[in-house]
């Protein structure tokens, strides 16, 4: 069974919508073509799979990856410009097949005989949306769901960064190990319980009352002055609106491999992401950039959404966007590349320093370039 349904309070409370809820695929989904960008990679000239519309689509993270790490012999004709949805599938498909154990016991062929049953049946919401449903405790934490079955098999990691940072006692016992879809029930319900309680006291107003007592609940052990956990919470989704923490970034860089390809879910979106030399970098998709050669991989560095394009060996690029170099004014240009700038002095300063990438936070990072700043300038003062 899937998660729960939210109350259509929840859109009230101005909560996000996530995780995505499945959605039945149509006939026109199915039919679906994407653009094929072809890149050179690791020598080899190797196809990326690119997305027309801005959405979920598991289906392009997962197939860039299967293509990226050459696994399961997955390769598409050398001229292949455009590939439909349908032809990915069957891909896939086959990829699932060949995960068959060798070891000929009845047990693991009848186990696998109906992992693979359960895997075609959600076969076809892949170019659609998944059903995925957050934990906030860790970076491959979520609430198992049938859909996880094609990772599993493939063997294809799927992670987050929305975490809760654990200075922070009062958000975590909020919390907990509550799903994104448990966190979302637990502030309705005290959301409720508090409009019931305030309005039988016959008092004043809901709200007024609420801002006095801190509280949406008279609970003996809520302090008149302390938020309620309820509120905690809601904060919490507010505050992280962008589904990545720091210390979610900080326990991600953390848990992924060097070279590793793995999944990136975050805002109803997965990512083909893959560290590199100690730094994290998602792949670039988005239909603008399928003539642009050196926008392959955008960084991971920060919550804010301020990243880096580089190519295809992790150089950095200063293509223009997809609105191209004439959209965007001189000032902007500049801009950006002085962003792109102090990135990159930040990461030769943690070679200079013999310092591993993923051991300084972007807190650190930005004092060192402040500091870097400062001497150039007393270096243009004092020549």
């Amino acid at each position: 069974p899937g998660p729960p349904v939210l109350s259509p309070s929840a859109g009230a409370l101005g909560l996000p919508s996530e995780p995505p809820q499945i959605q039945t695929p149509s006939r026109e989904a199915e039919e679906e073509f994407y653009c094929v960008k072809w890149i050179s990679w690791k020598g080899e000239r190797t196809p990326v799979i690119m997305q027309s519309e801005n959405g979920p689509c598991p289906l392009l993270a997962i197939m860039n990856i299967l293509l990226l790490s050459r696994c399961f012999q997955v390769k598409l004709p050398p001229q292949k410009e455009v590939v439909t949805a349908e032809e990915l599938m069957a891909h896939l498909g086959d990829c699932l097949l060949a995960t068959q154990p060798r070891e000929p016991s009845e047990g693991l062929q009848l186990n696998f005989q109906q992992n693979i049953s359960d895997s075609m049946m959600v076969l076809p919401k892949l170019s659609t949306g998944l059903d995925v449903n957050v934990r906030f405790t860790g970076v491959s934490d979520f609430e198992y769901t049938p859909e996880c079955i094609v990772f599993d098999l493939l063997n294809v990691p799927l992670y987050h960064g929305w975490l809760v940072d654990p200075q922070s006692p009062e958000v975590v016992q909020a919390v907990g190990k509550l799903s994104y879809n448990q966190l979302v029930e637990k502030i309705i319900t005290c959301k409720q319980a508090s409009d019931s309680s305030l309005v039988s006291e016959g008092n004043g107003p809901p709200a007024l009352l609420w801002s006095l007592r801190g509280c949406w609940s008279p609970q003996p052990h809520c302090h008149p002055l302390s938020p309620s956990p309820g509120l905690v919470a809601e904060q919490f989704l507010e505050s992280t609106a962008s589904q990545l923490t720091y210390h979610g970034l900080c326990e991600l860089t953390a848990a992924v491999r060097e070279g590793e390809l793995s999944v990136f879910f975050r805002n109803n979106h997965f990512s083909t992401m893959i560290k590199h030399k100690g730094h994290l970098y998602l792949l670039v998709t988005d239909q603008g950039f399928l003539q642009e050669e050196k926008v392959v991989w955008e960084s991971l560095h920060n919550v804010d959404g301020d990243s880096c394009f580089c190519d295809t060996d992790f150089h950095l690029s200063h293509t223009p966007g997809k609105e191209g170099a004439a959209a965007a004014p001189p000032d902007h240009q500049r801009q950006q590349r002085q962003v792109d700038q102090d990135y990159m002095i930040a990461l030769s300063l943690q070679q200079q320093q013999g310092q591993e990438p993923s051991t300084l936070s972007d807190l650190e990072l930005a004092q060192q370039l402040q500091q870097e700043e400062y001497q150039q300038q007393q270096q243009q003062q004092h020549p």
